[in-house]
């Protein structure tokens, strides 16, 4: 039976990716072999446990899939151990804490206002619940991290865990600084690469190891993987962290993922990722020095990485109206709080602008700058029908061009 239904909207959907400017720095779009693999025969079968070690019968060749996907993520991150299961990098993350943490145990970790993420413990996550949250932010000037704040933060508190990384924060992070922070009170140090671990891998930004004791991270946005996440760490470490994840908090393991992670591994190794994470970076920078010629303000004054903010009050309208704006031409970015925003979370100052998605369809320099100039003309134009679907025909255009480069 074919499911006309819900087949329509895979069309529609597709639709928008291929004829659409994504900018979401989050997102990203897998190889054509690594969503063959993540909807072949691989998802039907269950597995629970670890390679020699299952729950069911029929694993000999689940446990070679872990096996290659464990040995690729160690060759690339030269991590000693590491855990290929987690469905998310949410759930990699709350594993680590349920494994190295008791409940009332102190958290230092990036305010999500100031570009940390929501499970580093958020007041409306869970871990806000079980945990003492302590957050550091940025410098109030220079929007860059204050490891002096941090150290005096850590001094104070005493944290147990010390988590360094972000969702929104677009300079070069000192992982062996706050290595040293936390051996000064005793914590142990994680470090949530999510989004900057395709960067990693292609040696454009400092390593995590063999400073952080454990390593997190997502294997999509730059790594252009399958959605889902890893956890690696020192090999003291891995025990306890491989047993809280299952049977501690996940069943059987999503196979067909973790097929799809060894494949954006083997991916990753080649010489052509390297080529495509310097043009991510390059896009990104070229963009944010743009947008700052157009009179925009760019947090930080551009970026290291894949991602950049941009405070858009000035332009007379928050963070979720240019949003809607912009998706209204096919142009989809994400709203997002600054550092000391003055504005509700749902309508913040910011927005988030990515480099990695479109960057995969071939954008270089040349074509982000029609970006550039593409939103600058709908936010100028915000309530102007007529010239915003115009701008949203030349999207389409420009897509269409990219496409046959």
């Amino acid at each position: 039976m074919k499911d006309v239904e819900l087949q329509t909207l895979v069309q529609q959907e597709q639709y928008r990716q291929q004829y659409g400017i994504n900018l979401i720095a989050s997102e990203n779009y897998a190889s054509k072999e690594i969503m063959d693999i993540t909807g072949s025969v691989l998802c039907n079968k269950y597995v629970e446990g670890y390679p020699s070690i299952r729950y069911y019968s029929g694993c000999a060749v689940y446990d070679q899939i872990e096996l290659l996907a464990i040995d690729r993520f160690k060759k690339i991150f030269k991590a000693e151990h590491v855990n290929v299961q987690p469905h998310s990098g949410s759930q990699a993350n709350a594993a680590v804490y349920l494994a190295v943490l008791k409940p009332g145990n102190t958290i230092l970790s990036m305010d999500l206002a100031a570009g940390g993420h929501l499970s580093h413990g958020h007041k409306v996550n869970w871990t806000h619940q079980f945990y003492n949250i302590v957050s550091y932010g940025v410098h109030p000037v220079s929007l860059l991290l204050d490891y002096d704040e941090i150290e005096r933060l850590a001094l104070l508190h005493k944290p147990k865990l010390i988590i360094v990384g972000a969702s929104a924060y677009s300079r070069t992070i000192d992982f062996e600084r706050c290595a040293a922070i936390a051996a000064q009170v005793g914590a142990l140090l994680m470090a949530d690469v999510a989004h900057i671990a395709g960067l990693i891998a292609a040696d454009l930004h400092p390593s995590p190891f063999p400073h952080a004791d454990i390593v997190t991270m997502t294997t999509h946005k730059t790594f252009r993987g399958p959605r889902g996440g890893v956890i690696m760490s020192k090999k003291q470490l891995g025990k306890s962290l491989d047993k809280m994840l299952m049977p501690g908090m996940q069943g059987g393991a999503l196979m067909n993922h973790v097929a799809g992670k060894a494949t954006a591994a083997l991916e990753a190794m080649q010489p052509s990722f390297v080529t495509y994470q310097k043009q991510v970076i390059s896009n990104a920078q070229v963009m944010a020095q743009m947008f700052m010629s157009l009179g925009y303000k760019v947090l930080t004054g551009g970026t290291d990485n894949h991602l950049f903010l941009i405070d858009v009050l000035p332009t007379g309208m928050n963070g979720r109206q240019v949003e809607q704006v912009l998706e209204s031409v096919d142009i989809f970015i994400n709203r997002n709080a600054i550092p000391f925003d003055t504005q509700p979370p749902l309508h913040p100052s910011g927005i988030r602008i990515g480099t990695p998605a479109i960057t995969t369809f071939g954008a270089d320099e040349k074509d982000v700058c029609i970006i550039v100039s593409l939103i600058d003309r709908a936010i100028k134009n915000y309530d102007r029908q007529e010239i915003l679907q115009d701008i949203k025909k030349e999207v389409h255009h420009f897509m269409i061009h990219l496409h046959q480069k």
